[in-house]
């Protein structure tokens, strides 16, 4: 039985259609949007800045892709811990150490390339690199799970940030690549660099909106629950290998469409083909925004997945541009409802003191998808016919829909028994089933 009761997010407005224009006139969001969007600026560039700061002092791809293939890695793996510390310690007591590392792990990865430094040498550097990288997204989603708690906005807010990663590694890569062909090779890494600098400390100055530290604490302040890893959560274990799905689709993309605009004599066809790609997953994710779903975000996961999983078996078979094209758009799609839905299930299923951490999960395991998905579609266009790499987006979202439609009961929302007052003027009124 439901008791008709409403509830009402700190600094949210009440509306009946939760839209974009709500979303940004919550109270303090833009002390922490904007700086954020830079801070999480330098992030997109750091792939493409290795791999032609390696290539032009190697002259070999297959280095510059292993070493930024190691800092993908790298980043994988160490996200989640970033995420542990900042939910424990605070984001700002993380962020300025974090900030100050990477700017001095990329220079020193800098300086070795230029200097002719062996492989092994280039590798070292590249896990400090990777490991460091601040993880200013899944921080803005914590911060605006604090901002909205429980209301209808979190939809909106998920796929803001959707699009705004979107809009990241669109600029991001144009910014890199064209530091590196049009004033140094180098260029493009000590940007990054510097922008993970200053975008990272004006991020870490927004103090007020950051979470509290044991944002568990109970409705009165004195309850605390004990801190325990988001991926003690059965449902983030689930979400973590359906988000490797998703990165094996950057990653076989990637790949894929270079091999495939250099097979016809066009290898400039390659930005636009992954811009159509990117244009889809930007439209998308506005739509779903601006979508009041009735729909459980579980059972909308598993449609997001399964139309992901048909559109990317389409690509291997593609054969003109045009074709090629119309399916990478409708894959990319595809892709914002999968990552929106994930991203907003995690509300539900971790408590709020675990949720950066929890985040940094999903993040990581789209990096460390990417990662392999690069590693793997390379050695099938090498190795297997022209397009055998499309293969490798198809198989990581079909199995991660298997992972979906077997584990899906472990998706479902912590039940948290909460208490309804009345007639205490001071407590929050919630919705109670």
């Amino acid at each position: 039985m439901a008791s008709t009761v409403t509830s009402e997010s700190p600094g949210t407005p009440v509306s009946s259609r939760p839209g974009y224009g709500q979303l940004l006139r919550t109270r303090g969001a833009w002390t922490f949007l904007l700086p954020g969007f830079a801070a999480r600026q330098p992030f997109a560039m750091l792939t493409i800045s290795i791999v032609l700061l390696v290539q032009h002092t190697t002259g070999s791809y297959g280095a510059a892709g292993a070493v930024a293939a190691v800092t993908g890695v790298s980043l994988a793996l160490f996200a989640p811990f970033t995420g542990r510390l900042a939910d424990r310690h605070g984001q700002r007591a993380v962020l300025l150490p974090g900030v100050l590392l990477h700017t001095l792990a990329g220079l020193s990865l800098t300086a070795l390339a230029l200097a002719d430094a062996p492989l092994w040498a280039l590798f070292v550097a590249a896990v400090p690199t990777g490991a460091s990288v601040p993880q200013i997204g899944p921080m803005v989603r914590a911060r605006w799970g604090v901002k909205l708690q429980d209301s209808p906005l979190m939809t909106t807010a998920a796929a803001f940030e959707s699009v705004t990663d979107e809009l990241t590694f669109v600029f991001g890569p144009l910014l890199a690549t064209a530091l590196c062909t049009a004033v140094d090779p180098a260029a493009g890494l000590l940007t990054e660099a510097a922008l993970t600098l200053v975008g990272g400390l004006l991020f870490a100055a927004q103090r007020s909106t950051q979470p509290a530290v044991g944002a568990d604490a109970g409705v009165d302040g004195h309850a605390r629950v004990k801190h325990a890893s988001a991926l003690s959560v059965p449902g983030v274990r689930v979400l973590i290998v359906a988000f490797l799905g998703i990165g094996a689709v950057f990653g076989g993309m990637q790949v894929s469409l270079a091999a495939f605009s250099e097979s016809i004599g066009e290898p400039g066809l390659n930005g636009v083909l992954y811009g159509t790609f990117a244009a889809g997953n930007m439209l998308s994710g506005v739509v779903c925004g601006a979508i009041a779903w009735k729909v459980a975000p579980r059972r909308r996961l598993v449609v997001a997945y399964a139309a992901l999983g048909l559109a990317a078996s389409g690509l291997w078979a593609a054969q003109s541009v045009v074709v090629l094209a119309g399916i990478g758009l409708l894959v990319g799609v595809c892709i914002a409802p999968a990552l929106i839905t994930g991203y907003t299930l995690v509300d539900g299923l971790v408590p709020a003191g675990a949720r950066t951490e929890a985040f940094t999960w999903l993040t990581g395991a789209v990096a460390l998808g990417q990662a392999a998905a690069v590693m793997v579609a390379g050695q099938m266009e090498d190795r297997l016919w022209d397009g055998a790499g499309f293969l490798v987006p198809m198989g990581g979202t079909l199995l991660a829909l298997a992972t979906l439609v077997t584990l899906r009961s472990r998706l479902s929302p912590r039940v948290v028994s909460r208490t309804v007052a009345r007639g205490v003027g001071h407590r929050v009124p919630v919705a109670v089933d």
